[in-house]
């Protein structure tokens, strides 16, 4: 096995890097810490390795002269989405992969989570524990919903939509999933962009896992939001730009939509006096949807699983080009 140049600037647990270390003793592993300025030493390490792991400056991958696989370590790439480093890697046939295997598990279980405790009525009961320890029984009763014969619209139907479809699977939904160039094979129906403005309104839950890019951008906007059934619960986990959030917050005002669910905002942090934290039944978490105890260790595994198949010439999990 030919020894390999492998840089990493990926945010790694202690235990993370004992894993990596422990299994790459055959190459030559270079750990750089992410900085919020990169030097030029951590440039010309960068370009002198052959695989590339964590989130590099675009720019250094452009320039390396040496450089084989680029393996990114979250399941966005919009930084990565740009025309020179497209042309750049594709002239040289680098490969490029990112790590949403190991996100989708913990999203479709976020949103999972959100979908029954607003069945369920979880967060109204905890304001009331907090706030006013009440004890509002008949009206929490009475606004308590089962899924069964719900209808689920994922857009933005990828990885994540997929592994969230299987953990619907035992509850007697109807499920759909967007994208804008649905493809021939899916375990559930999928629309294109003709048919989702008909699919907005009769869906009770509209789920946003879209990631983001020029088409993206605020694509949950006043219009879409007023296209969608009246009472309905939006959810977002993607990006936070593909969301108005103005036009959310006015959603929310008006009571067009019952409730909304966010993990992703535009700014993050968001600021403590931004509006979205007082708009009505808006329950936001901070980013923590791909989160789980492991996963520095799962990031690891998931890079070294590709590893494996970079050294032994079969394709990669998760490419993106």
């Amino acid at each position: 096995m030919t020894s390999l140049t492998i840089w990493t600037n990926a945010r790694l647990t202690e235990q993370g890097i004992g894993v990596l270390a422990g299994a790459t003793r055959s190459h030559r592993l270079i750990f750089d810490q992410q900085s919020s300025e990169v030097t030029a030493n951590a440039r010309r390490k960068a370009q002198e390795a052959e695989i590339v792991f964590g989130q590099p400056d675009p720019q250094d991958l452009v320039a390396s002269s040496r450089l084989r696989w680029v393996h990114i370590s979250t399941a966005g790439y919009s930084q990565y989405n740009t025309p020179d480093l497209r042309v750049a890697l594709a002239a040289r046939d680098i490969p490029l992969t990112k790590s949403s295997a190991v996100f989708s598990e913990p999203c479709a279980q976020h949103v999972m989570a959100c979908l029954l405790a607003d069945a369920r009525q979880f967060c109204q009961a905890y304001d009331q524990q907090l706030n006013h320890r009440a004890w509002p029984q008949s009206q929490l009763r009475n606004n308590c919903q089962l899924l069964e014969n719900q209808t689920i619209l994922i857009v933005g139907f990828g990885t994540i939509g997929h592994r969230l479809a299987e953990l619907l699977a035992p509850y007697p939904v109807r499920l759909f999933g967007f994208r804008r160039t649905p493809g021939p094979e899916s375990a559930i129906p999928v629309i294109g962009p003709d048919q989702l403005p008909d699919t907005l309104s009769t869906a009770e839950h509209v789920i946003n896992i879209l990631p983001e890019s020029a088409s993206t951008i605020g694509f949950f906007n006043e219009e879409r939001f007023s296209q969608m059934r009246a009472g309905s619960r939006y959810y977002s986990i993607g990006r936070g730009t593909t969301t108005d959030q103005n036009a959310l917050i006015e959603a929310l005002r008006s009571a067009r939509l019952a409730a909304a669910y966010l993990d992703v905002t535009d700014p993050e942090p968001l600021p403590a006096d931004h509006p979205l934290w007082s708009a009505p039944n808006c329950y936001i978490t901070p980013h923590t949807a791909g989160g789980h105890a492991n996963e520095s260790v799962r990031l690891v595994r998931h890079f070294l699983d590709n590893l494996k198949r970079f050294e032994q010439g079969i394709p990669l999990i998760d490419r993106v080009q």
